[in-house]
């Protein structure tokens, strides 16, 4: 899948305040008043979408650039960053819809083209468009969870890939953790999106 790590709106000091009513530097100086990075990222989080109405895109990058500017680091000596979650819903079992990810002629239908993959714990996954992946480990028609590798665009991050059932459907769901910047984190989303539209058109077209 193509990654173009651009944002989805821009988000300067002056956007912030047109879109929120406050522009940054005022969101950072009251998160600070309302207990600061000691209250947590949950509580400042809901803080923002409970009483100030601040929408989630808007929400979430006041709270990662809030971390950014207070050297927020974990112990890996990188930023918690963005986690973006692409989700699926799919005419098909979970065994069905995972099928299409055990293979590099599967993946090539739908992921990118030229494939290579070992479909093993410990195995690789790496295609034409650049998108590289260490896999972690593999729950049979349930989950997958990869360290995502590609340069510059989310390298070494977790993903995780889960195909829940649901009825006659399968949801199958993304979630790309640790993103460092929102350039990253809405490019991603965007083509871990589009990527799960051409397999289920795939999948429900058979």
């Amino acid at each position: 899948m193509k990654v173009v790590a651009k944002a989805e709106q821009a988000y300067d000091e002056a956007t912030a305040k047109q879109a929120t009513g406050r522009s940054l530097g005022e969101w950072f100086a009251l998160l600070d008043q309302r207990g600061g990075p000691a209250a947590g990222r949950r509580e400042l989080g809901n803080l923002l979408h409970t009483e100030y109405k601040v929408e989630p895109w808007w929400s979430s990058t006041i709270l990662g650039q809030y971390e950014a500017a207070h050297g927020l680091k974990e112990k890996d000596g990188r930023l918690k960053g963005y986690t973006i979650c692409s989700t699926k819903s799919i005419k098909a079992s979970p065994n069905d819809c995972a099928k299409h990810f055990e293979s590099a002629k599967a993946l090539d239908a739908w992921l990118g083209s030229k494939h290579r993959l070992e479909f093993k714990d410990g195995g690789r996954l790496e295609n034409a468009d650049g998108n590289l992946a260490l896999i972690k480990k593999i729950n049979p028609g349930k989950s997958i969870r990869l360290i995502w590798e590609q340069p510059g665009v989310g390298e070494n991050t977790p993903v995780e890939i889960k195909f829940a059932p649901a009825g006659a459907k399968t949801t199958v769901m993304v979630t790309h953790e640790r993103l460092q910047t929102r350039e990253e984190a809405d490019g991603l989303r965007a083509a871990w999106g589009a990527a799960l539209d051409k397999l289920k058109a795939l999948i429900e077209a058979a």
